[in-house]
């Protein structure tokens, strides 16, 4: 049998691998690196969502040399409002505001679309030279002290010194790693789909707060949004089902008539919405990134750039153990990127499920205290600032070097 001898095998070929890919290789070029993917070769064409990049991702996307193509399709958030009602009302008061800028110019976050970020980092696996394996799901996990041996379902057999999973939320290589998961379902699924209006959005995002969850309007290039709208599971089927008619005519009483006639551009989707907490990041010769350690909730537009958080964290970890000449895929050295990671993860896992379930929902006083809430941090710039570089996911200077602009 022939066994294919890598030092990193990263499975998931999402921009969470392949950044990982890039990140490792770019900065240690004499390991040899390799990435499996389950999906066809030509499935992320497909992908007609969106993602919101913070400034820390995207400083991490610039070094690794990948921003550049991305920045024509990349569209900046200037500003983000938030209000709080339901769809019946004929006012939405705003509560909160946030100007966009964490410095003159660098805007706190820019949209990007999927299809445009994972073309640009399969662009430059090419000019790296980092192979990559579609339609090859993962069939089988063997640990030994020496390597981690993966079987593909194409009969290829992989050995590395240490395996990435970033396959997802419902990865199979954590579940053959036998890492465990804390999961809470929300009973919510969110509805993702382009918008083409007729005036322009100037670069602001809307976050529109309703009982059966947010929904999210998110500025693209053009006289264009991607929205992100939350619905009890239910109801989201139902109106992924329905007519074209009757999908605009609910969509357009929840997006309001701000910005003119609505069209909705290509397809639409629902996503089912929960909490999934890994309670370990690695195992020996095995390191969860991405997804496969943390799903969380949309509210916060941060499960992308924990992503990436990742992605810099791990990068750093293996790159100086390796110019070390330690063991990359030992507990010893896998330890600092699990210690380094879980705090910011728990909280913002933390985070996501107490505002979802703060504002998902039509209890009056609950209103009433939240709706204080956010008309308070409204009034006090000190707190609103803090909240801005927060999301932004620039780390001080004991954070990864990637997310400051800094080659490892």
């Amino acid at each position: 049998m022939k066994i294919d001898k890598l030092d990193i095998l990263v499975c998931g070929g999402g921009y969470v691998g392949l950044s990982a890919a890039l990140a490792i290789k770019a900065a240690a070029p004499s390991l040899d690196v390799a990435v499996i993917d389950a999906a066809p070769a030509d499935v992320w064409r497909k992908d007609q969502r969106a993602s919101a990049i913070a400034a820390g991702a995207k400083k991490l996307l610039t070094t690794l040399g990948v921003w550049g193509p991305i920045e024509p399709e990349a569209q900046a958030i200037n500003e983000m409002v938030v209000t709080d009602s339901r769809t019946s009302d004929p006012v939405r008061p705003v509560f909160l505001t946030f100007g966009g800028e964490i410095e003159t110019g660098e805007p706190f976050a820019h949209m990007v679309p999927n299809v445009t970020m994972v073309g640009a980092l399969r662009d430059k696996a090419r000019e790296l030279k980092v192979p990559i394996h579609q339609s090859a799901p993962a069939t089988s996990l063997t640990v030994t002290d020496q390597d981690a041996r993966v079987e593909t379902a194409d009969g290829r057999v992989f050995s590395a010194k240490l395996v990435v999973a970033a396959d997802g939320v419902r990865s199979q290589m954590r579940e053959m790693a036998g890492i465990k998961t804390q999961k809470w379902e929300y009973g919510q699924s969110g509805i993702v789909t382009t918008v083409a209006h007729e005036r322009p959005h100037n670069g602001r995002a809307e976050e529109h707060f309703m009982p059966s969850g947010p929904f999210a309007i998110l500025p693209l290039t053009g006289n264009r949004s991607s929205l992100v709208w939350t619905e009890r599971t239910e109801t989201a089927n139902r109106l992924i089902a329905e007519d074209d008619i009757v999908f605009e005519t609910e969509l357009e009483r929840r997006f309001g008539h701000h910005l003119g006639a609505l069209r909705v551009e290509g397809g639409r989707k629902a996503f089912p919405l929960g909490l999934t907490l890994a309670r370990d990041f690695v195992k020996p010769r095995v390191a969860l990134a991405g997804d496969a350690a943390h799903g969380i909730h949309p509210v916060a537009g941060q499960g992308l750039n924990l992503g990436f958080r990742d992605v810099a964290a791990l990068a750093e970890t293996i790159v100086e153990a390796n110019r070390l000449g330690l063991d990359i895929g030992s507990m010893a050295v896998l330890e600092r990127y699990q210690t380094w990671r879980r705090f910011d993860t728990v909280r913002m896992g933390l985070t996501s499920d107490i505002l979802t379930r703060m504002f998902s929902n039509d209890f009056t006083p609950l209103r009433l205290v939240r709706d204080f809430g956010l008309g308070l941090v409204d009034r006090m710039p000190a707190m609103k600032r803090y909240f801005i570089n927060q999301a932004a996911g620039i780390p001080d200077a004991s954070g990864p070097r990637l997310l400051r602009g800094e080659a490892i």
